[in-house]
């Protein structure tokens, strides 16, 4: 089982802008361009934590949405992006799939984008 942060996944084409991940048939976005903090969340995942959210990060992501692939229960874990100036979590997460692949979205589950790491 990969850990979360390790891609296992198909090479991804070139480039950010434009371009789908085929497996997800969502955009791509380089790990370079997140915001720092969703940087820093890849950083503490990568590390094992620990997390800012401990009763919410590194738990169940249900993929209710169906905006994720198909996988099953329990399969994707999810985790808290801190926004500045927010007096809660915010509505940044990082995704992450049993496979190693890992999702960013900035707008609470309504949009995702596949994470290309190291770039």
């Amino acid at each position: 089982m990969a850990r979360p942060g390790e891609n296992t996944s198909a090479t991804p084409t070139p480039g950010s802008t434009g371009r789908t991940d085929p497996r997800s048939g969502l955009p791509w976005v380089d790990e370079t361009a997140l915001p720092v903090q969703a940087r820093q969340t890849l950083a503490l995942m990568r590390k094992g934590g620990p997390y800012p959210y401990p009763r919410s990060d590194d738990q169940l992501f249900g993929n209710r949405e169906g905006l994720l692939p198909a996988q099953a229960s329990g399969y994707y874990r999810e985790y808290t992006v801190e926004t500045p100036g927010a007096v809660d979590r915010g509505a940044r997460r990082i995704i992450a799939g049993r496979g190693g692949e890992i999702y960013y979205t900035d707008d609470h589950y309504a949009s995702f984008r596949r994470v290309r790491e190291g770039r």
